[in-house]
């Protein structure tokens, strides 16, 4: 087992002289979806040892952890066919790719993907931090948001999308706690997302 530096190292920096880092040797394409573009990276190592990445490559994506005036986190229910089942989740989504490529602002997101999935707004909004998702296989950055001063949209306002199917479960934050606490939350962005903010309330 390797010695833990003090401090840890800090996410995303790698001095030039990094034993551990990996250069990109090429790059084969499997396929790109609306979402995802698959692909094999052969990379050479420090020694110069060359192995192969499978990657799917992700624009990245935002939650929130919403929280009513009754002080209850909204999640959503939603089928997730990967895991066989249903999930109870905060509000999330995917960045959206511009035309020209780039990827659009966090932030804008955010917003857009409370009020298609919740049905609501934040008049307050706190940016608590990114994290990798699966950082073994892809590059998805999770932006967290925590949302409060929530108010219902009224007609005409953003919707799920047409392969979405949500229903919505307001829970009082302390009741979410104890599910994540108990293991009752098996989903990873949730959990961040609930523990991270009990942490700010000293809870």
């Amino acid at each position: 087992m390797s010695e833990r530096k003090p401090g840890g190292p800090t996410a995303g920096y790698a001095p030039a002289d990094d034993p551990l880092r990996e250069t990109l040797v090429s790059t084969e394409i499997l396929r790109r979806s609306r979402i995802l573009e698959f692909r094999v990276d052969t990379i050479e190592a420090a020694d110069g040892h060359r192995s192969t990445r499978d990657i799917a490559g992700h624009p990245g994506g935002v939650c929130i952890v919403a929280i009513d005036a009754e002080d209850r986190v909204l999640f959503v229910r939603q089928w997730r066919h990967a895991t066989g089942g249903p999930l109870l989740e905060i509000p999330a989504g995917t960045l959206d790719r511009e035309p020209d490529g780039s990827i659009e602002a966090h932030a804008g997101a955010a917003a857009r993907e409370l009020e298609e999935e919740t049905g609501s707004r934040a008049g307050s909004w706190r940016y608590l931090g990114g994290f990798y998702t699966a950082p073994g296989f892809t590059s998805e950055l999770m932006h967290l948001y925590l949302a409060e001063d929530l108010a219902s949209v009224d007609e005409g306002g953003l919707h799920p999308d047409e392969d979405e199917r949500l229903e919505l479960y307001p829970i009082p934050f302390g009741d979410a706690l104890a599910m994540a606490e108990r293991g009752e939350l098996r989903d990873a962005k949730s959990l961040v997302g609930i523990l991270w903010v009990a942490r700010l309330r000293g809870a």
